[in-house]
């Protein structure tokens, strides 16, 4: 067992030995050896463990130990000779980050690869790398970085977009994504200290997990809140990640398999309000009285939710819970600022829908390198629309996997169940997100089961469920539903072959 403090939160990582590379990245650590409370600490940037650690005295542990940080940037420098090396880079274009990925091969000094396919040919001396980029136009770009371990700093010299005879100057950094050993997928367990409020490209990723991973973590409450009922972060569907996926780049679809949404406390909170959007004109006055905040009593045991202190009706009144994640996203694409996670978006978001569940598989369409997957806004139960404002909000412990379908997009988020096959449309009115589940599905059914147009059309007509899945938010949801039992076989194209 291996496992750190980070930057952003708490990692263990089991892979069944002792001293095994360990595929996790984080910006700074503290390091902890299995056996008697001890510590090392560094402030390396970017580091893949990959040594085993040995028990340090008691004494020894109160110390920053700086020769333990040139061991390890040595290992590190060691590393970085080897060849298929793949580098994040984070471009500044005049204060706007633009994100691509650098795959180079080295011959002692020469390396050759590409930048987001465009041809790389360059060299490094000592700690010094140079390369020229040529994209599918010819022209070239010429990159010049400072190696200090796993990260580059350094300028671009571009062409300018807008005038070909002329150049610009960028700054540019980088960090090496490390090998990952061959062997069976891991279990990464991971607390975070850290949530955002953002769907945001630039934020630093607190994990860096590889396709067949899976990651078992936690989630707060919408308001920010944990299981022990301590306010964490700022209210507004604060998020646990970004989770760097290892490979992914803009052009594939994320597969995020739910294998456990699970309650870890014994309440919830909503309100007694009603959404304008469900609200007739009739009840508007009388409906000012409500909003009113509710306590939900969760029975985890029975699997049960009742409000607190019911009166009149609703005394005895119960619910049979169903743990589902709110909020699921990856980062939105180039030119994007960050986005609140109140809202949604083809990258996901703040979706609300309810079939993000336990045993459910979730297909987002990446848009940066590694995808960056968020989530959070766990809700122990909500009815279609988020009638309430609020559905029964609270954390969550969940169990994740991911994995990659390469080269093939979505354009919208899609959910599979073991029976069902489900596209969400997300927009400002529901006639829109209609027309978008709609699409996305007749898109579904001609990708993965050969349906022409007219097929689909007829399968529609035929076997199409329609929910709404969100009223609550600046954005409505209608959700497509088809009985995969009707459908025929499917080629798997962009869909999960196990589900």
């Amino acid at each position: 067992m291996f496992f750190g403090a980070l930057d952003g939160g708490f990692a263990a990582i089991s892979d069944g030995s002792a001293g095994r590379q360990l595929p996790i990245i984080f910006r700074s650590f503290t390091v902890y050896a299995q056996g008697p409370i001890s510590r090392l600490s560094t402030t390396l940037v970017y580091l893949a463990g990959n040594v085993k650690i040995p028990t340090i005295k008691q004494r020894d542990a109160r110390t920053r130990l700086g020769v333990a940080a040139i061991a390890a940037f040595g290992l590190l420098s060691a590393a970085s000779s080897s060849a298929g090396e793949i580098w994040i880079v984070r471009t500044d274009l005049w204060g706007n980050p633009a994100f691509s990925t650098l795959k180079f091969d080295r011959e002692k000094a020469q390396v050759s690869g590409d930048l987001d396919g465009n041809r790389v040919v360059g060299e490094v001396k000592a700690n010094r790398i140079t390369f020229n980029v040529t994209d599918r136009d010819g022209r070239q770009s010429r990159y010049s970085a400072t190696v200090a371990g796993n990260q580059l700093t350094g300028n671009v010299d571009a062409p300018d977009t807008n005038d070909p005879k002329a150049r610009v100057s960028h700054r540019f950094t980088a960090w090496r994504l490390p090998e990952r050993l061959a062997g069976a997928a891991r279990t990464v367990d991971f607390r975070s200290r850290d949530y955002s409020n953002t769907f945001n490209a630039d934020r630093p990723p607190v994990l860096t997990v590889w396709p067949g991973d899976s990651v078992h973590t936690t989630t707060i409450d919408s308001g920010g809140v944990d299981e022990l009922g301590v306010t964490r972060a700022l209210f507004g569907n604060p998020q646990t990640g970004p989770f760097f996926i290892a490979g992914a780049e803009p052009g594939d679809t994320l597969v995020v398999r739910l294998k456990q949404v699970k309650l870890n406390r014994d309440y919830a909170d909503s309100l007694d309000t009603i959404v304008g959007r469900a609200l007739g004109p009739n009840l508007v006055s009388e409906a000012s009285d409500l909003g009113k905040p509710i306590r939900w009593k969760l029975d985890r045991a029975a699997g049960l939710a009742s409000p607190v202190g019911a009166t009149g009706a609703l005394v005895g009144y119960s619910v049979p819970v169903r743990p589902m994640l709110g909020g699921l996203a990856v980062a939105p694409g180039f030119g994007m600022p960050p986005v609140s996670t109140g809202d949604t978006g083809r990258f996901g978001g703040n979706m609300d829908f309810n079939e993000v569940v336990e045993g459910n598989v979730v297909y987002l369409p990446v848009q940066q390198p590694g995808a960056l997957l968020y989530l959070g806004d766990a809700h122990a139960l909500q009815g279609d629309g988020e009638t309430s404002q609020y559905a029964l909000e609270t954390s969550m412990e969940v169990i994740f996997s991911v994995d990659l379908i390469k080269g093939k997009a979505i354009n919208m988020p899609r959910v599979e169940s073991p029976t069902q096959i489900m596209v969400l449309g997300q927009a400002g009115s529901l006639d829109e997100a209609l027309k978008s589940a709609s699409t996305g599905m007749i898109q579904w059914l001609r990708q993965d089961y050969c349906l022409t147009l007219s097929q689909a059309a007829q399968v529609l007509g035929s076997a199409m469920r329609y929910s709404v899945p969100n009223l609550a938010g600046r954005s409505v949801g209608v959700a497509a539903k088809i009985e995969k039992a009707l459908l025929p076989a499917s080629r798997g194209v962009v869909s999960a072959p196990n589900q």
